[in-house]
């Protein structure tokens, strides 16, 4: 043993083999954590329908809105146009935001739709519009979203963030926990095809859906690694199919969903994992006791979302909240926390997506990283997209095995392994391991 203590040392001591192997099996204590593995905790917080241009296009270094722009109100003729402007106001309307509307906002990445398609869904503003059809154009700064600035002024704000698919909420959902939407015919994984527009979840008369193609909670399961969905009850924070306008129905975490989808999924009903889908009390919990699972995903309710006609100073005070439970919990050192919003809801943004399957990528929508050890002040140009939350999920909690119907163990027909796209982003360019974790920044739910 005298002869190899040299040789494990000069290997490089601190790696978690090198210190296993020189204290010796029996020894009680735990390896060192190094790079991505310091963060034991993955909190995944989903808000609803902002474009990154109408939350950040004037934040200071980000790629934001262009001088000049000013959008027609029928795509055919140039002018009259509304410009961007400043809406200083808690409550907006939004757009349309189904697969149509964003192809209809895009143009074929002239990027100058927003406007036609709102005025034609009838997205009008409510009471006093300074002569302005429609706020689709309009853009929120730190005056009203003051937390979410400070956010990107001490943290990571990520400036090309995509929705994963050209659609609506329900299946940028679909992509968050399973990189992909599919249509199935039976619990059989093969008996799955791609769907860029799947039925609603709880249509009436309608049979509820078969997720049948692999997850990313099957791997989790089966790794040993412990998840949770938190639902915030209340009212859903969309409508179907993703009009503007709707009486949305209740959600609960017994209540699957547009936005709580896991349980129709068919894995986790065979790991007998439906339970993990939870209240958003059980978040609060978890986070003062410190026994916040691996990952955590977190699910708003209409009332805190975001979602036109949701205010935002609502969200932004809920979203304030959860961010705090996590700071000031014993697991905050430990902890990334990946803020972003579904899809674009119609709001104006100036970046063609990129194209990267038959699916997306959609529209951009704002994108936050908060850590002990997230880099400060950083603004991420890189392309990403919610794929980049598995890609982060996988290295760090499954030793890199990904949603690969070759590998999984589950086969099914997607089309591609999104995490290994080229052209994704990897979200550990955000941080930076090497620091003393950094203080919380505890903010006012203002």
């Amino acid at each position: 043993m005298r002869r190899l203590l040299p040789i494990l040392l000069a290997a490089g001591a601190a790696s978690t083999l090198s210190v296993g192997l020189f204290l010796g099996q029996g020894s009680s204590a735990a390896p060192l954590q190094t790079g991505i593995h310091k963060i034991k905790h993955v909190i995944v917080v989903m808000q609803e329908n902002r474009s990154f241009d109408s939350y950040f296009g004037t934040y200071p270094g980000a790629d934001g809105i262009p001088p000049h722009t000013c959008v027609p109100l029928k795509v055919q003729r140039r002018k009259p146009c509304l410009r961007p402007f400043h809406d200083t106001r808690a409550g907006n309307i939004g757009g349309p935001h189904a697969s149509s509307d964003a192809v209809a906002d895009i143009r074929g990445g002239k990027m100058n739709g927003f406007v036609a398609r709102a005025l034609r869904s009838g997205s009008r503003c409510r009471g006093s519009c300074s002569g302005r059809p429609v706020d689709v154009m309009g853009y929120h700064t730190a005056h009203e979203i003051p937390n979410y600035w400070a956010y990107a002024r001490h943290f990571v704000l990520q400036d090309h963030m995509f929705e994963p698919s050209n659609s609506w909420s329900l299946v940028a959902h679909l992509f968050m926990v399973s990189e992909w939407s599919a249509v199935c015919k039976t619990v059989d994984p093969e008996s799955c095809h791609n769907e860029n527009h799947p039925r609603v979840p709880g249509t009436k008369g309608a049979p509820p859906p078969r997720y049948a193609w692999t997850d990313l909670t099957y791997l989790l399961h089966r790794y040993g690694v412990s998840w949770r969905y938190y639902i915030f009850k209340g009212r859903q924070p969309d409508c179907p199919t993703g009009k503007p306008e709707c009486h949305a129905g209740l959600q609960s975490a017994t209540t699957p969903g547009i936005w709580n989808p896991l349980p129709f999924f068919v894995t986790v009903h065979k790991d007998h994992q439906v339970g993990n889908v939870q209240g958003m009390g059980h978040y609060f919990q978890a986070a003062r006791a410190g026994t916040l699972p691996a990952v955590s995903w977190l699910i708003p309710n209409g009332r805190v979302s975001e979602h036109p006609q949701a205010l935002v100073s609502t969200g932004e005070k809920y979203v304030t909240r959860v961010i705090n439970a996590a700071m000031r919990g014993p697991d905050w050192k430990s902890t990334a926390i990946f803020l972003s919003w579904d899809d674009w809801g119609g709001f104006y943004d100036h970046v063609r997506p990129p194209v990267v399957d038959r699916n997306g990528y959609g529209l951009r929508v704002p994108g936050l990283v908060i850590s002990a050890y997230a880099r400060h002040g950083y603004i991420d140009h890189q392309t990403l997209s919610f794929d980049a939350y598995v890609k982060f999920i996988e290295d760090d909690f499954l030793g890199g095995r990904r949603l690969d119907p070759r590998t999984d163990g589950r086969p099914d027909p997607r089309p591609d392994v999104r995490e290994s796209k080229l052209v994704l982003g990897n979200l550990v360019s955000d941080f930076n391991f090497n620091q003393a974790p950094r203080k919380p920044l505890i903010l006012k739910p203002r």
